[in-house]
């Protein structure tokens, strides 16, 4: 699996499903103020939850696809701003195609805003940092939300697998 077949679709489905996740947050009582909430006092809000969510594939795709991307470094404010920005990331990715991909084993160097560096293949990148951190903190925008008292379960998280269930008899 290259990492454009394991990032792409990854991304695009769980985008999807904070999409989906952000009508529903929309709706609750507390409104836009549930941006600001967090699971524990030394995590960041919902608000930068979206911002990282939102980020990640375009720093990836910079990365590996040599995508023109520059990280926002502000927090959307309102629910409409974070529906906005998850429109304009799954946007992002039709731009990409397998073949602007470095290949899995090419090597590269990650450097972090703290000044740490990672020398390390597309493959790696792929498995090791990118899935991880947008599984981290579309998990913790889902578990925010829920823990707020927004009505999500499991199925909000992975609605993409409605696609895989199998009939019963």
């Amino acid at each position: 699996m290259t990492p454009h077949d394991l990032l792409i679709p990854t991304w695009r489905n769980m985008l999807r499903a904070l999409s989906g996740m952000t009508d529903k947050a929309a709706t609750h009582e507390k409104g836009d103020a549930l941006l600001a909430e967090k699971l524990a006092d030394d995590m960041l809000p919902l608000s930068t939850q979206y911002r990282f969510v939102t980020n990640l594939p375009g720093e990836g795709l910079a990365r590996l696809a040599g995508l023109d991307f520059t990280s926002r470094d502000d927090d959307p404010a309102t629910f409409a701003e974070a529906k906005e920005r998850i429109s304009e990331a799954l946007a992002m990715l039709d731009r990409v195609r397998p073949d602007d991909f470095l290949g899995a084993e090419e090597k590269f160097d990650m450097t972090l805003p703290i000044g740490m560096t990672f020398h390390l293949s597309a493959q790696d990148y792929a498995r090791d940092w990118a899935l991880p951190n947008f599984y981290f903190h579309t998990s913790t925008a889902y578990a925010i939300m829920r823990m707020n008292g927004v009505g999500l379960g499991k199925a909000d998280l992975v609605p993409h697998m409605g696609a895989y269930v199998k009939a019963a008899g």
